[in-house]
């Protein structure tokens, strides 16, 4: 490995990335793409983690007066002469992520955004002094820049509302070019404000922001957005005639964020790991936009630079950690039989169909329920398989790394559920330690008939098991008194789940099987067996106590056999 590039693991930089050598996934097509295509206002809407915000650096540097145009050499783009000649370092550029903007209430959603404006302001402080500005509008260029007592951004409402015709129109002055305004992440503000209770006062703010600079504004020479939703152009772009979106459904930019397989492939022989090409793409690809497959690059980077450290070998869940994936849980408590069933045929690898409108308010996630499958479809968690029929489209699970997510936030949603009655889930734990087989097989087939289950014929029978094993555990979780341990070593191996009830000397040993075509007498035997062969129960012993119950319990789909023995 000696030699080769770093790899740009949480760099979103495109001029560091450049300038230290780190390995580059060449991108700079784009460029030449857009401006032969570009409308007035342009918004790309992606998942997370696929490249968007690089993608927006990248315009940057290219584009920005005084920009080093020595950071393009040996990219696509600088094949374009007469294009680098014409656009390469001639534009003022304002370049803004709204990815923080964020607060419990308005008024602290907008300090943070007077701090974003504010801090792009400030890099154009020579205006302050600009012999091309009037007297009063050096004064109104100083009103964006000043602060408070408290070290803020003090412009009024007024002049934040302004601030980014004001500074394209200044900035056009002073270099008798137009304005490039580039907007990342502009859809997060209005989702936070959602799930905080203020979204009509910030979706009044951001119409008045994008409206004063993107519409009949002479200094633009044009915009650039970028976010995970299409919010509906009722809701913040009114009036805006000359606007494209650019969505995961569109051909055209279809390989400029994320991965193609081309790419990926190119990557892993960079780094000598051509052998694991299978499992990058069994995990992180799958994603469908336009009609070309695409990997997540947040994942194939972050699992070569894993790889590359020599910690792990096996595929991780990179994804899960960028956010905190409540969608797919606040679908499921939202979510009738049918749509409960949907995903569980989704999980077990399947596909549905449903109507997927991609121009959405916040308010309509609530308005109707179907408008949530449209949300995990511009979000990432679903993609398109097959051509569009009429209205409908065919909707699957990517790859591994999200039918895994989907799988942990199902057990977080069925704990959360279950413990809402703390009177059935304690007798249900109770009739473990009063070896109750009849009580146990009812209340856990009761259980499984509300959960979704894995039954997919690719997933691995310890999968299947796990899952099951997964839904006790958390069941077990809420017993004071209780101590539970999964896949704990004991005797000549390690049993699925033992618990200790130390007040009443109590030991429970659960092994659980998958029953493959529903022979539960089979895989109940079997699981005793395996308890009674290894010697689950020495530990327990050992710790004291006196009672043990041991549990063979088999699952299929959604019912369970219990035996004792």
């Amino acid at each position: 490995m000696a030699g080769k590039a770093k790899l740009p693991m949480g760099i979103e930089n495109f001029e560091r990335i450049r300038r230290e050598g780190r390995y580059y996934v060449d991108k700079t097509g784009l460029i030449k793409d857009f401006l032969e295509n570009s409308a007035y206002v342009s918004l790309f809407t992606r998942p997370r983690r696929f490249g968007k915000t690089l993608t927006m650096s990248m315009l940057k540097y290219f584009f920005e007066t005084g920009s080093d145009s020595t950071l393009f050499d040996g990219l696509e783009i600088s094949k374009e002469k007469k294009l680098c000649e014409e656009y390469m370092g001639k534009f003022p550029v304002i370049s803004i992520s709204l990815k923080d903007v964020a607060g419990e209430n308005l008024d602290a959603a907008k300090r943070i955004l007077r701090s974003v404006l504010g801090d792009e302001a400030v890099r154009f402080s020579f205006l302050e002094e600009s012999d091309r500005l009037t007297e009063s509008e050096r004064q109104q260029y100083k009103k964006l820049i000043e602060l408070d007592n408290r070290g803020e951004y003090a412009m009024s409402d007024e002049v934040l509302s302004k601030s980014l015709l004001t500074l394209s129109r200044f900035l056009q002055k002073h270099f008798g070019r137009n304005t490039i305004v580039l907007i990342d992440e502009y859809d997060v503000p209005l989702d936070k404000a959602y799930q905080s209770g203020y979204y009509d006062g910030m979706v009044s703010l951001i119409r008045t922001l994008f409206g004063r600079v993107l519409k009949t504004n002479d200094s633009l020479q044009f915009a650039v957005l970028t976010g995970c939703l299409r919010i509906s152009k009722e809701s913040i772009f009114t009036g805006l005639n000359n606007f494209k979106v650019y969505t995961i459904k569109d051909v055209r930019y279809r390989e400029y964020f994320g991965f193609t397989d081309t790419e990926v492939r190119q990557m892993l022989e960079y780094y000598g790991f051509a052998d694991w090409y299978s499992a990058v793409r069994e995990w992180y690809d799958g994603y469908m936009f336009g009609n070309l497959e695409i990997y997540c690059p947040w994942d194939v980077i972050n699992y070569c630079g894993d790889l590359r450290d020599g910690s792990i070998t096996e595929p991780q869940n990179y994804w899960v950690n960028t956010s905190s994936n409540d969608i797919i849980r606040k679908f499921l408590s939202k979510a009738k039989t049918s749509d409960r069933n949907d995903i569980e045929q989704l999980i077990n690898g399947g596909s549905i169909k449903k109507i997927i409108r991609q121009e959405l308010t916040y308010r309509d996630l609530d308005s109707d329920p179907e408008n949530l499958w449209s949300i995990l479809f511009t979000t990432g968690y679903l993609t398109q398989r097959g051509a569009q029929e009429g209205e409908l489209t065919e909707l699957v699970i990517p790859n591994k790394e999200i039918q895994w997510i989907f799988v942990r936030q199902i057990r977080e949603w069925f704990k959360w559920e279950t413990q809402k009655n703390m009177e059935k889930l304690e007798s249900f734990c109770r009739a473990f330690q009063e070896n109750d087989t009849t009580a146990i097989e009812e209340g856990f087939n009761a259980y499984l008939k509300k959960t979704i289950s894995i039954r997919d014929t690719s997933v691995r029978k310890e999968m299947k098991e796990n899952f099951y094993h997964g839904i006790l555990l958390g069941l077990f979780g809420s017993m004071d008194g209780w101590e539970v341990r999964s896949n704990a070593e004991s005797g000549d191996g390690y049993s699925d789940i033992s618990i200790e009830i130390e007040e009443q000397e109590t030991g429970i040993i659960i092994e659980l099987k998958y029953a493959e075509k529903a022979a539960f007498d089979t895989a109940c035997q079997e699981a005793l067996k395996q308890i009674n062969d290894r010697g689950y129960e020495e530990r327990l012993v050992d710790d004291g106590m006196t009672t043990i119950r041991k549990y063979g319990i088999a699952c299929y789909k959604r019912r369970c056999r219990v035996i004792s023995g």
